[in-house]
């Protein structure tokens, strides 16, 4: 019995095609697909027998009771009549969602079945070192390791700390000024003290480091000039180091941190911006280095003005390729907010990238704005067309009154006479509006739901967001 596939007469061509070479049979129901309803659904399984029924994952009905009625299953199909070749190429293996429109379905498992490989890579990984148990080299996922920039002037550090863990972080790092002083060190410490992941102390001040040594757990940056000065006491505290060249070369100062006892060392050639020696730079990583490599990704991601998600995305593949271990994210500016999330999905597609031979199609992606494949859709028919005339200068204003919009705390505020209306999607927040009785006029209404979803893409895409102005 074959499988029927209601759809729109402005989709039937598409979806005849796709349903090409399998058993379906393809039924127009309407101009629309989505509007598809149960009454309709339930005379067409009347007329004859069918294994189950794929909708258009566009549908907003339910078909619980059609289904109870036939006793044939009724499930969501893609919601792009385009994607449905892949979903029926897949019936035998793919368990459809009677809620959920399959090509989320497809997605959500894909998503899913990475993170079973990635958990499962983690786990048999055999690391160079650890760090406070998080394996660092060897088999394991590139670490993350995130920058809190003047750790000192942080008025809740421990919060800014948790949330860069929160965000994929797998080291987080402080950061100490010219200005900072040893006390300032040890405040700071004992503020995140009891957190649990791996810290690390940035300076290359013998001072700040020692101060920094009862809890941290990895010293940023050790050189020819203050080895000799703290490298015996970071041997003693069982801290792990990054080891860097300055006016000798990364093998000789790596030599000198061995002599001091330092058991467990990165080495960082130091990866320079765009501009500025990045690919010289990239040939100072050894094939066979001897030890965990840093990555300083945060150097170029800062230093160049283009969106962050694809710079991370090649950075982490650079950082690949080069066999990185540490990869350093940074969020000092405006343009790279969400930088460690970002470089965190990265080096987890790096490490699907062992599966496949590059980093496509592995479960996970950065694409944000882009699509990874345009959808063909059907022509839309009509028999006139009208050329709309410019705006009229003057707004009439809707008696019920006026908002002001804007985002907070991660959400939508629209305030109207005193009254603030919050919530996460543009659709909410103007439902509730729209039950409050405080829209009159239809072009106010329009005009409501232009800025409030702009204020949810704003959220979205981690932009600010100004009410009339452009997005």
């Amino acid at each position: 019995m074959p499988v029927l596939l209601p759809t729109g007469a402005a989709t039937y061509q598409l979806v005849s095609e796709a349903a090409t070479g399998f058993d379906a049979e393809v039924v127009v129901t309407g101009e629309i697909a989505s509007f598809l309803t149960p009454l309709q659904l339930l005379s067409l399984l009347k007329e004859r027998q069918y294994d189950l029924v794929i909708v258009s994952g566009m549908c907003t009905a339910s078909f619980v009771q059609v289904e109870q009625e036939t006793g044939v299953p009724v499930f969501r199909g893609p919601r792009h009549a385009a994607d449905l070749p892949l979903i029926l190429s897949r019936l035998g293996s793919l368990e459809l969602s009677r809620t959920l429109p399959a090509d989320e379905l497809i997605r959500l498992q894909r998503q899913e079945e990475a993170g079973r490989k990635l958990a499962g890579l983690e786990r048999s990984a055999i690391p160079d070192l650890l760090i406070r148990r998080v394996k660092i080299g060897g088999g394991s996922r590139m670490k993350v390791l995130a920058e809190v920039m003047d750790a000192p002037r942080q008025p809740d550090l421990a919060a800014v700390v948790t949330d860069l863990f929160s965000r994929g972080a797998d080291i987080v790092d402080l950061g100490f000024g010219f200005d900072a002083t040893p006390e300032d060190v040890r405040r700071c410490f004992s503020a995140v003290e009891s957190i649990e992941g791996p810290l690390a102390v940035d300076s290359q001040d013998p001072a700040l480091i020692r101060a920094a040594l009862f809890r941290a757990d990895l010293v940023l940056s050790l050189h020819e000039e203050n080895i000799p000065l703290v490298g015996a006491e970071v041997a003693s505290a069982g801290v792990a180091a990054v080891v860097v060249p300055r006016y000798q070369s990364l093998v000789e100062n790596l030599a000198l941190a061995e002599e001091a006892g330092i058991v467990s060392l990165i080495a960082d050639p130091l990866l320079q911006p765009v501009g500025s020696g990045l690919v010289r730079s990239l040939r100072e990583f050894p094939e066979e280095p001897g030890y965990p490599l840093f990555f300083g990704a945060g150097n170029v991601t800062e230093l160049i003005d283009a969106d962050s998600v694809g710079v991370q995305a090649l950075l982490a593949g650079m950082a690949l390729e080069v066999h990185a271990a540490l990869v350093f994210a940074s969020e000092h500016s405006d343009k790279t907010h969400g930088a460690v999330e970002e470089m965190r999905r990265a080096t987890e597609m790096m490490m699907l990238v062992r599966c496949r031979p590059y980093p496509k199609d592995v479960g996970l992606d950065l694409l944000v704005i882009k699509e990874k494949r345009r959808r063909r859709e059907p022509p839309l028919a009509y028999q006139q067309r009208i050329e709309v005339s410019p705006l009229a200068a003057d707004l009439t204003y809707d008696p019920a009154g006026n908002f002001r919009i804007g985002i907070e705390d991660g959400q939508i505020v629209a305030v109207h006479n005193g009254t603030a209306f919050v919530g996460s999607h543009w659709e909410e927040v103007f439902a509730e509006i729209q039950a409050e009785g405080l829209v009159s006029l239809l072009d106010h209404a329009a005009y409501l739901g232009k800025e409030l979803y702009k204020a949810e893409l704003a959220l979205s895409f981690g932009r600010s967001f100004e009410q009339d102005g452009p997005f």
